[in-house]
């Protein structure tokens, strides 16, 4: 077996594990409405790296099961970020790519939450859209205070693309 496709794998489930034990973690504050799910930093891994997409989604499916909303939760909170991974992969900007998990969870968690416990939707929009702003924000502030740190980038995450990043 390839040695990068080994490495791809290891990485992934690195990834995977560490949202699942992030959002364990933050479990008061990691569903419901108004939530501050810390482990979705990680989805701005796809900025630097594609395949980050795998760790990310599965980490995303499987702590979605802890959820009071069950396998509706993993079944569209998965989309939500499977779609914002998508869409930050061909990103050139940190600070566009930190707009996409926003919209998308905001959206896809919003009607969620309207369809099966009948909040009112744009509340239920504003709130979920609050707490991933928040959490895009601290994950922004992040990457940005790490940026001159090339090595974490091509070394510890394995970066393949935007290693120049700009804000």
């Amino acid at each position: 077996m390839n040695s990068k496709y080994i490495s791809s794998i290891t990485r992934n489930a690195i990834i995977c594990a560490l949202y699942i034990v992030i959002t364990i973690l933050g479990y008061p504050l990691s569903f419901n409405a108004l939530q501050f799910r810390f482990s979705e930093i990680l989805i701005l891994l796809c900025f630097f790296r594609k395949d980050y997409i795998v760790g990310v989604s599965l980490g995303c499916a499987i702590a979605n099961l802890l959820s009071t909303l069950g396998l509706f939760d993993v079944l569209f909170g998965t989309i939500a970020t499977i779609l914002s991974c998508l869409v930050i992969m061909f990103c050139k900007q940190l600070a566009v790519a930190c707009v996409f998990p926003v919209v998308f969870n905001a959206f896809i968690v919003g009607a969620e939450l309207y369809f099966i416990l009948a909040e009112p939707f744009w509340i239920s929009v504003g709130w979920v859209a609050l707490g991933e702003f928040v959490v895009m924000v601290i994950g922004y502030i992040i990457f940005m205070c790490i940026k001159k740190q090339k090595s974490f980038f091509t070394k510890t995450l394995g970066a393949t693309q935007n290693l120049d990043f700009k804000w």
